[in-house]
């Protein structure tokens, strides 16, 4: 502190002579002063705020950091800059977020501030510190800030895009110390990654252990985002076919990569300094793979990404690292709510009163608790809805401001039996109401405070939702019924036709109700023997199931495709008992041009439905 209140002084008499400079970040900047602040991480960089000259313009945050070759960051950017230049001129707006980045000396140099942004560890920790473990934080913090559905789309569609952009290229680049605080999202939902100390591959060792398991990050939490709840939608086919799309266009592109890089071999940057990180790129790259088997590659690399627990532990590890840092000025604030509200803001409240609890289906099954709440102001009253969930945060959160001696008992999260079913929700509508019943006749300084009013303060959600009925039950499905599409691609080259199995949509759900563990069969019709059977892998539980996996059939004549048909089945694993048909399609080859690939959705229809 004593440092930095020194060199501040120098930095004003600086101005207080000269009047302005520019900035070297962006020298088409002129500043006149500066603010000061600085991050909490191990080389404690410090975070400027510069004074614009223009009096229209805002201040212009910049990070100072001293410590770190920014050398390495600005070639890692420019790497990235040009990526993207290759997607936007191939029709492909990956919507990156690409900033500045200036190196001033040795080991120091200027970072550009994204502004609206924020770590993902700080959005993660808003539901705790194993907030990394949970699956709705981005989902909800990006609600928070798009209140409005049209709003949360447009920030859900940017996030999709961007965060297969980040996949392709931190993967390609080997950008290693992946933690949640070296990942930002907008509150447009533009993700994006910084701090590129370690590229190439040249991952933190926690003695002989790589700290970045995964090929690249790619969380639950981002699936979630992604599909609008837990279970896989035809937004995440989008989301594959994008990444797979992406790493084409710039393995189309090897050799530049390798040229520009390995004209960087003899500058002194430590983690490029031999072949073998020129290496790292043309195996990332895989310029000897057709763009199929590229697309299955990377697909297998996604799922690898999403099922691994190591990026989720490392983010753990990392929250619990930076609670030491934590001032214990920093209020605690609601993961729901835009912004505070308090007593003076919103009106003294007399009562509240849990009145129902209602089905909801989206963005996962539950149950909502509507709350009617009325304040010393005549005639004004509001209903708020709120989940369990979020009950559960309130009272958290008040743990951490009041000693338990001062607040009432929450009710037990844990039921025998199923948590979502409706005598639990009853049960929880009664308790729940006896909660916030002693919570707003509690002593002044609980019942008072801004944590309470933030709650009890209608979103926007509470506004749509204001005089509609409680929420419809969805229709069941009929039994029986089979349907959806398959995606398919289909090619014929060298007397091998070629059937890649991309995605599924639609699928129905099984009898009893759940998900099916669907897999693809086909056949290459007329076959007595059965000896043309190919088979996918078997996805789990999930009605959109993302296969991208290349079915070959070798030695065919041209001439012989106008006589075969391709009878191709979905169904369900039943372990032990038969598998279920969910649906199939009959494809007659001479109904194809198969000059050309040929790709596109078919219909998935049934003979009779029952087990085969």
């Amino acid at each position: 502190q004593s440092i930095l209140r020194e060199g501040l002084e120098d930095v004003k008499q600086f101005f207080k002579t000269h009047g302005s400079c520019r900035l070297p970040l962006s020298p088409s900047l002129l500043v006149k002063g500066i603010d000061c602040s600085y991050f909490n991480s191990n080389a404690v960089p410090l975070k400027l705020s510069f004074q614009n000259v223009d009096p229209l313009g805002e201040n212009i945050r910049v990070i100072f950091k001293c410590g770190d070759d920014l050398r390495q960051d600005m070639l890692t950017l420019q790497m990235i800059r040009i990526m993207n230049k290759i997607w936007v001129q191939e029709g492909l707006d990956m919507r990156m977020v690409i900033f500045r980045c200036f190196s001033t000396g040795r080991g120091r140099g200027m970072v550009e501030m994204i502004p609206n942004a924020e770590t993902l560890r700080k959005i993660q920790v808003q539901h705790g510190v194993t907030g990394s473990f949970k699956d709705r934080p981005l989902a909800d913090w990006l609600q928070k800030h798009n209140p409005e559905e049209d709003e949360y789309e447009k920030a859900v569609e940017n996030f999709i895009y961007s965060c297969a952009g980040c996949c392709v290229a931190t993967y390609v680049l080997g950008i290693c110390d992946r933690h949640n605080d070296n990942i930002m999202l907008k509150t447009t939902g533009h993700m994006f990654h910084i701090d590129f100390g370690r590229f190439l591959g040249h991952a933190q060792m926690f003695g002989n252990i790589k700290r970045d398991r995964a090929p690249f990050v790619f969380t639950s939490d981002m699936a979630y985002v992604i599909n609008g709840g837990d279970k896989p939608s035809s937004r995440f086919h989008d989301f594959v076919d994008l990444c797979c799309q992406a790493y084409n266009l710039i393995r189309k592109h090897t050799h530049l990569f390798l040229n520009l890089l390995g004209l960087m071999l003899s500058c002194g940057i430590p983690e490029l300094s031999d072949l073998e990180d020129l290496k790292y790129v043309y195996d990332a790259l895989r310029p000897q793979d057709s763009d199929a088997d590229a697309t299955t590659y990377f697909t297998r690399l996604i799922e690898s990404s999403l099922g691994s627990v190591a990026t989720k532990l490392n983010f753990f590890i990392h929250n619990l690292a930076q609670m030491k840092f934590a001032g214990s000025d920093a209020r605690p604030t609601l993961s729901f709510a835009p912004r505070a509200h308090t007593v003076r803001s919103s009106g003294r409240i007399r009562d509240v009163f849990l009145c129902r609890h209602e089905r909801v289906f989206t963005p996962s099954k539950g149950y909502t608790y509507v709350v009617k709440v009325q304040r010393e102001s005549p005639g004004e009253v509001t209903f708020v809805q709120r989940t369990f969930e979020e009950f559960q945060e309130l009272h958290n959160k008040l743990r951490l401001l009041f000693p338990s001696s001062l607040l009432p008992s929450f009710p037990s999260r844990f039921v025998i039996g199923r948590s979502r079913g409706e005598a639990v929700a009853e049960r929880r509508k009664e308790e729940l109401n006896g909660y916030i019943w002693h919570l707003i006749h509690a002593a002044p300084e609980v019942a008072e405070c801004d944590l309470i009013y933030t709650f009890f303060h209608p979103l926007p959600r509470d506004e749509r939702a204001a005089g509609t009925n409680p929420t419809p039950k969805a229709a069941a499905r009929p039994l029986g019924k089979v349907g959806g599409e398959v995606k398919l691609s289909i090619s014929y080259k060298n007397n091998k036709l070629f059937i890649m199995v991309m995605h599924i949509r639609g699928l129905p759900p099984l009898q009893d109700g759940n998900d099916p563990d669907p897999y693809v069969k086909t056949y290459l019709l007329p076959d007595p023997q059965k000896t043309t059977k190919r088979k996918t892998k078997v996805a789990r539980k999930t009605c959109n199931p993302t296969y991208n996996e290349m079915l070959v059939y070798d030695g065919i004549p041209r001439g012989a495709l106008q006589q075969r048909e391709l009878r191709l089945s979905v169904l369900s694993e039943e372990g032990f008992w038969e598998n279920i048909l969910l649906g199939e399609v009959g494809i007659r080859l001479r109904d194809l041009d198969l000059a050309h690939e040929k790709m596109g959705w078919f219909a998935l229809g049934s003979r009779g439905h029952g087990t085969l």
